[in-house]
């Protein structure tokens, strides 16, 4: 897979659990630069769109509220990706035990390029809502 995204220039999309199954699966360490592995938790937060010229999120508002299972990054960087969504910093509580992120830097959805290759990641999608409302087709999320 690895060689299939980063020398042949293919794509690969991730949602949710794809960063725990990358592991479960034995990708080499090294490799795991394509996604990151991060701590999960439930949590109601308004996101916003940081590209709304991306076609994945596109046709998201440029805020929105959502319950969902969130991956927070442990390693994590904007320097090497394009964040697309994210959880609005300033809308959340940090007396709740289950935010782990201290520079308030929440990346919920983001792409990049990997080798030759493209990577979109969502960290949305643990929920039955998050695929049974209309559209889900079109909201990858």
């Amino acid at each position: 897979m690895i060689s299939f995204i980063k020398e042949d220039g293919k794509g690969f999309v991730g949602i949710h659990a794809a960063l725990e199954q990358l592991h479960v699966a034995g990708i080499r360490r090294d490799d795991r630069r394509l996604v990151r592995r991060s701590s999960l938790e439930y949590l109601q937060c308004a996101h916003r769109d940081e590209d709304p010229s991306f076609p994945a999120v596109r046709h998201l508002p440029a805020a929105f509220v959502k319950y969902d299972e969130i991956y927070q990054p442990k390693s994590w960087s904007r320097d090497k990706v394009n964040v697309l969504l994210s959880l609005d910093p300033d809308k959340l509580d940090y007396n709740n035990p289950r935010i782990h992120r201290t520079d308030h830097d929440f990346p919920v959805a983001w792409s990049k390029m990997y080798g030759k290759g493209r990577v979109f990641y969502s960290t949305l999608g643990h929920t039955e809502e998050s695929w049974e409302r209309p559209g889900r087709a079109q909201n990858v999320l």
